[in-house]
């Protein structure tokens, strides 16, 4: 199998980088498409998504063998989109901290509660701060590792997203959910998704950290995303 790990449009690849390596390490295949330049252009945002996804798919791994779709953080959003691209390749989804589509219809980046808070942040040109930005240091430092140049890495390939990107629909086909799917989270607020995981009949487990819990950790989270794709 070949896991495709996809960072939260709000961030970069450098966000799976460590766990691409850990499961390079253990005979995986791993490919970490990059999804910095998806906000490029007017809506909708969500087919070059797709398009990034699958390009780096078919560059790395194009002999048509399974995949593993891991998504963190908003990246779940668009899981459905991105399995429908893949074809049926794809014969799991694991959700690491990230938030779930519902079984179908539309579902924005930005959810409602949310929306006024990236409001106050858009700058006059509908622009946002990067995503490290958004919040006080104190509560940026801790979810990074000790190393400065990880974090460094990380900060320096943040794009600044339109706020636009967080209101515009995304499509959630029908079915999306019919491989396996499971859901890993480190901690506050992801312990609600982790509920809803489980009402679906999901697989769950818990890693303990902060929400980039996979640079602090990646032989951790690398075991966990092992274990949840494995099919039954």
């Amino acid at each position: 199998m070949t896991f495709v790990l996809v960072h939260s449009p709000s961030v970069g690849p450098s966000t799976w980088a460590p766990v691409a390596a850990a499961l390079e390490r253990r005979g995986h295949a791993a490919v970490v498409p990059d999804l910095t330049g998806v906000a490029a252009g007017p809506a909708p945002y969500w087919p070059r998504v797709v398009a990034a996804v699958r390009d780096a798919v078919q560059e790395a791994a194009p002999g048509g063998g399974p995949l593993v779709l891991a998504a963190h953080s908003n990246a779940g959003l668009f899981v459905p989109v991105i399995k429908e691209g893949l074809g049926e390749r794809v014969v799991a989804c694991v959700f690491a901290d990230a938030h779930l589509p519902p079984p179908r219809g539309l579902v924005r980046p930005g959810q409602d509660d949310f929306l006024p808070f990236l409001r106050e942040l858009a700058g006059d040109d509908g622009l946002l701060p990067r995503w490290t930005d958004w919040w006080d240091e104190q509560d940026v430092a801790p979810m990074f590792p000790p190393d400065a140049a990880a974090r460094a890495r990380v900060e320096a390939e943040q794009p600044r997203l339109p706020l636009a990107f967080y209101t515009d629909p995304v499509p959630v086909p029908a079915g999306w959910d019919a491989v396996r799917c499971s859901c890993l989270w480190y901690g506050p607020p992801y312990d609600t998704v982790a509920d809803d995981a489980r009402r679906r009949g999901w697989p769950v487990l818990h890693a303990p950290g902060l929400h980039l819990h996979q640079l602090v950790d990646p032989e951790g989270v690398t075991a966990a995303l092992l274990k949840l794709s494995r099919r039954s």
